[in-house]
């Protein structure tokens, strides 16, 4: 993107869209799930009304019928289980359900008879896996890959679709920062390498005065020679360049060194930088290793898992080369490291529990036009609000810092961010739950004295024009908050009845997730993708045009951090500032501790102040842990057993969505196939379900789809019900409509089948960038 193009703004004022916008879409087509639902079936099951009797000749007429569909769709999935494309997909998802589930499964051959126990969750197992990858807007892997695509201010329609040659334009294979972090660990036990390793500062330890402070602790004493010592742990200085500095011998610097250790202000350790390729990280720094022979030999153990690694990305999408490759790999880190090839799930594990994984770039792009662009202007009405909430937390969270600033300043010493940090854990300060609660519950409150909900309707709309200026009073107000407030990230679905309607901007559209104060199209899984980061960057520095201050992240946090979702769009003129976790590479330039970082007043803001004196926000610092508090919790749907379908002007900003008591679900417990079908469709018409929907269950790990037509997945909603039946009696299920649904896809590959997909915006908030360039 060059600076000439003229920028994408979004009607209603205040907003700008990036050029690049994310195509998001799984990689299978839509249609795969439709053909679980057996024709006429669900007519044929609703002649049996509420008040029938589920018996007598007609009865077991539809029975045996069902048992017929049933075989049928047995064979079906089998058919899908056997798909090299699924197999692979199932290889990188979970290769031991290949070997367990898979396998058996077709083996067995389908009858009325032989549907025992076990064929049967065979079936659910492979129809459980289908939807996701037939429905689900992921993205990982070749069966959820990045499509991209581009605003055309010449385009007059909404959408239009290029399917490229072949589904897929490239496809690479990552190491799990995890991995090579446990082949750090035995290479560290090689005492001539670790000569070269250099050991390093703690984060938040500081010295003045012949005295180390550490936050909390009373000034320790240090000696000259020790303190020389310290000053050069920078981790970019070995021990033999430590010694040649201080004309010391070696054994004496490694000496010091020791006692730093032990009094917890140094680390020396192989420690690999966070990164998108952590091989490369680990490479880099061995590379720097003087000593040949001892380079050689730690180089040629990364050098096996990098081998591996490549024949994983050769397999490509044959299963059976895919799960051998993966073996191998597999066995030779078990061998190097000692240790498991594979994480446990739990609690405390996050994403990438394999060694290797794998994300894709889909062949297809888009272009939107201008009719997409001129039926986006609810969505400034939704932004504004997101702001207003954010502009909150950022308050709350200010004063809680300034309280415990004061309280520093009260010991008569400077204040580091060091010690505010580590006096505000957990970040960005103990009281930030209770804080966007509160915050999220009035966002709820001034959205209903807009809405005007009347109640038990089950559509509403409305218009941008009769919104807009309650939702001024409401919520207008300039951006306030940390360097990612000024980003919003919403999820926006497409419906239209063909391509035509498409070309001629014929379109209805839906607010998916909005993703407050998130550039989410900066994760690792996203910028990789990308033909060409520069793009990317481009777009960057216009909304943020001098440097930024860059908070040094955790390698990974339980069930959403990891390699793949670490930001990845860093330029070399911005501040990185460790924390208390020091994940960064130390050569990098502009890289500070957060010891060495001050903490001022300047005209009534909290700032960040740099060792060459650059200052920062200080909310900058802590930008990642307020955003993780804020990026899923905007909503305007009030609170009830029911919310209606919302629509304003085209955009439908919230789907109907239904909490239903788990007590309730009389189907659930149902064994015989026929009557369990017929009595979920009386509870869909009780509720006034739709054919689709998705399901979310406190029990499982992520929404699941159902349609009404498909007994193998009334089967599926059937055994949630009972297992968060079991855990908790008083649960409710959340359900709510799909839309669109699988029939509506447009997204086409180069064969002309069609997927579900959503377009990833990124919206700036003009108040701040355009506030910032005057």
């Amino acid at each position: 993107m060059s600076d000439e193009h003229e920028p994408v703004l979004l009607p209603g004022g205040g907003w700008r869209l990036w050029e690049q916008f994310a195509l998001r879409g799984p990689g299978f087509p839509a249609d795969g799930v439709l053909r679980l639902a057996p024709p006429a079936l669900a007519e044929a099951a609703d002649k049996f009304g509420p008040g029938a009797e589920l018996t007598g000749p007609e009865w077991q007429a539809f029975a045996r019928d069902l048992a017929t569909a049933a075989v049928d769709t047995a064979r079906h999935l089998q058919e899908i289980a056997a798909q090299p494309r699924f197999q692979a997909a199932l290889a990188w998802q979970n290769p031991a359900v290949l070997r367990t589930g898979i396998a058996p499964f077709l083996r067995w051959t389908p009858g009325a008879e032989s549907r025992s126990s076990m064929p049967r969750q065979r079936e659910e197992l492979v129809a459980h896996y289908w939807q996701r990858f037939c429905v689900k807007n992921d993205t990982i892997g070749f069966f959820g890959p990045v499509g991209w695509g581009r605003w055309d201010p010449a385009a007059p329609g909404a959408v239009a679709v290029n399917p490229g040659q072949g589904f897929l334009a490239a496809q690479e294979v990552y190491f799990s920062g995890w991995a090579i972090d446990a082949l750090a660990k035995p290479l560290a036990e090689d005492r001539e390498l670790m000569r070269w390793i250099p050991p390093r500062r703690v984060s938040f330890v500081h010295w003045a005065e012949g005295t180390v402070r550490v936050p909390g602790r009373p000034p320790q004493p240090i000696g000259a020679w020790e303190l020389a010592v310290l000053e050069r742990c920078d981790g970019t200085r070995s021990l033999p360049d430590i010694a040649a500095e201080l004309d010391l011998d070696e054994a004496e610097v490694k000496r010091f060194v020791g006692q730093l250790v032990t009094r917890r202000w140094v680390q020396w350790r192989l420690e690999v930088p966070a990164a998108t390729h952590p091989d490369r990280a680990l490479r880099a720094l061995l590379e720097r290793v003087p000593d040949e022979a001892v380079r050689a030999r730690a180089l040629e153990r990364l050098a096996v898992l990098e081998r591996g690694r490549d024949a994983v990305r050769a397999a490509g999408t044959d299963a059976t080369a895919l799960t051998t490759a993966i073996g191998a790999l597999e066995a030779d880190f078990a061998a190097l490291t000692d240790s498991e090839a594979q994480r446990a799930k739990g609690e405390r594990t996050a994403p990438c529990r394999g060694l290797v994984y794998s994300d894709a770039r889909r062949a297809a792009t888009a272009t939107a036009g201008t009719a997409l662009l001129a039926h986006l202007e609810p969505l400034h009405l939704c932004l504004t609000a997101a702001r207003w909430m954010t502009n909150r937390f950022a308050d709350a969270v200010r004063a809680r810092l300034r309280t415990a600033y004061d309280r520093l300043l009260t010991t008569g010493e400077p204040v580091n961010l060091a010690a505010l940090w580590l006096h505000t854990l957990p970040s960005p300060h103990p009281d930030a739950g209770r804080l966007i609660d509160e915050i999220q519950a009035e966002l709820r409150a001034r959205w209903a004295r807009i809405l005007g909900l009347p109640p038990g309707v089950r559509r509403v709309r409305l218009t941008t024009a009769e919104l807009a200026e309650r939702v001024r009073e409401e919520f207008d107000e300039p951006g306030d908050g940390w360097s990612l407030a000024r980003y919003i990230s919403p999820d926006v679905l497409v419906i239209a009845e063909d391509e035509a309607a498409l070309a001629r901007g014929d379109v209805e559209l839906v607010l998916g997730e909005m993703h407050c104060a998130l550039n989410t199209m900066g994760a690792s899984l996203f910028v990789h993708q990308h033909p060409d980061r520069d793009e990317l960057l481009a777009e960057t520095t216009r909304d943020f045009p001098g440097p930024r201050l860059l908070p040094m992240l955790p390698k990974e946090l339980p069930l959403k951090w990891s390699t793949r979702s670490r930001p990845s769009l860093d330029r070399p003129e911005d501040h990185y500032v460790a924390l208390v976790d020091q994940t960064g590479d130390l050569h990098r330039p502009r890289t500070v501790m957060s010891a060495d970082v001050a903490v001022e007043d300047r005209d009534g803001r909290l700032t960040a102040v740099l060792p060459d004196g650059t200052a920062y926000e200080l909310l900058d610092a802590y930008a990642n842990t307020l955003t993780q508090r804020v990026m899923d919790r905007f909503t305007l749907r009030p609170q009830g057993e029911h919310t209606p379908r919302i629509t304003v002007d085209r955009v439908t900003v919230a789907r109907e969505t239904w909490e239903l008591p788990v007590a309730e679900i009389d189907f659930a417990d149902e064994k015989a196939e026929a009557a369990r079908f017929v009595r979920a469709r009386h509870w869909q018409r009780r509720h006034d379900l739709p054919r689709f929907v998705f399901v979310v269950s406190p029990t499982e790990p992520r929404p699941f789809y159902v349609d009404f037509d498909s007994p193998v997945y009334i089967t599926i909603l059937a055994k949630a019900a009972r297992r968060l039946a079991r855990k908790d009696p008083a649960a409710r299920l959340k359900v709510s409509e799909m839309l669109p649904t699988p029939e509506q896809a447009w997204l086409t590959d180069d064969e002309g089948r069609r997927y579900t997909s959503e377009l990833r915006f990124v919206a700036v908030d003009r108040t701040v960038t355009d506030a910032a360039e005057k």
